[in-house]
């Protein structure tokens, strides 16, 4: 087949496209063009990025297409990003772009150029259909500690369909092995972290210098668990679920973040059981590798990339959402953030968590 690889310059998606000439495909490389912000000016391309994309490319040789990605990211990505904490959830850019980017446009643009199929560099399996008109399933990657379903829970049945993903199988030692090996270790950059676009890290300081609303209401109440005035907080785009630090408030024992209300500008904090939850609402669900159940559901939840998934009941509701109902409390179950569904290996699904009012 013709495959296009979307190539990063990171080692994984570097090992995802030898490994698939190595299978004998005819194999292209396209590359996101995105804006970042903090090290070049956010909307021009980094010479010395791109330099090192045509260099791997070369020693690969495949040939390279860039693929101006600033505008549409920053219209479905960085945008709905700050938009979430304007609301004051903590959102999660990774699983927004991999469908609504990776898999959206930048796919349209493979198939355009006579793409047959496109991969990427992700830890993951795909589970083939066994009949016509059966469905695809996503599955977690045979290396459990570099397993990134977590993030791919929003692909559909149609983005599926032209999906690859050579790393499945494989584990991030080996990939690191192969780098070595091969001598690629000189051009690849350190691994990115988990929010690309900001090349600091410090997202704090991004929503600040993006978000200007976040200085004008900066300060604002912080109320315990009964609703009694306790102190002041620095602007609630500072903190998320399950924070202990910067709270700033003395106390016998420590406070944790238990909900922000940018209505009334408070931050709500409570003791550590005050983070327990039995249950959780999820919205905007994806159900990926089956059909939308119409009764409750037996699966294992994760919250967080790294949180270890808790078994529960998936509770269709009629407009769309369902209730988790966990077997076992779960700790700072935070709006904003993807919960993932599975039943074993298989993600069945996923959505995002909502806010639940605070009452004292």
């Amino acid at each position: 087949m013709r495959v296009a690889i979307a190539l990063s310059g990171g080692m994984d998606s570097l090992r995802a496209a030898w490994l698939l000439k190595e299978a004998g495909h005819e194999v292209v490389a396209f590359h996101m063009r995105l804006p970042t912000f903090g090290s070049v000016d956010a909307f021009e391309a980094d010479p010395q990025r791109e330099s090192n994309l045509w260099a791997l490319a070369h020693r690969l040789d495949i040939p390279l297409f860039v693929v101006d990605c600033r505008e549409i990211f920053l219209q479905k990505v960085i945008d709905p990003f700050l938009q979430a904490y304007a609301e004051g959830l903590t959102p999660n850019p990774c699983v927004v772009c991999n469908p609504g980017i990776k898999f959206g446009y930048l796919l349209q643009q493979a198939l355009k150029a006579g793409a047959d199929k496109l991969a990427t560099g992700h830890y993951v399996r795909l589970g083939v259909p066994e009949r016509p008109g059966g469905r695809y399933a996503l599955l977690s990657g045979l290396d459990a500690r570099k397993d990134q379903s977590y993030f791919l829970y929003g692909l559909r049945q149609e983005q599926l369909a032209y999906a690859l993903f050579p790393l499945g199988k494989e584990t991030k030692e080996s990939t690191r092995l192969w780098a070595r090996t091969h001598g690629f270790d000189p051009l690849i950059p350190e691994e990115s972290q988990e929010i690309c676009f900001i090349a600091s890290g410090d997202y704090r300081r991004f929503v600040q210098e993006h978000w200007p609303q976040a200085a004008l209401h900066a300060e604002g109440p912080v109320r315990d668990a009964s609703g009694a005035y306790i102190g002041r907080h620095k602007g609630l785009y500072l903190y998320t679920v399950g924070q202990r630090r910067g709270i700033d408030i003395p106390s016998t024992a420590p406070y944790y973040v238990l909900a922000l209300d940018p209505k009334t500008n408070t931050l709500w904090v409570g003791r550590s059981q005050d983070l327990l939850a039995s249950e959780a609402l999820v919205a905007q669900v994806n159900w990926v590798s089956v059909d939308p159940p119409m009764e409750p559901v037996r699966a294992f939840v994760r919250l967080r990339h790294q949180h270890r998934p808790a078994p529960a009941w998936i509770h269709p509701q009629a407009n769309g959402t369902v209730c988790v109902r966990f077997d076992v409390p779960q700790r700072a179950v935070t709006p904003g953030q993807a919960a993932v569904f599975y039943d074993g290996n298989t993600v069945l699904g996923g959505g995002v968590l909502q806010k639940k009012p605070m009452e004292p």
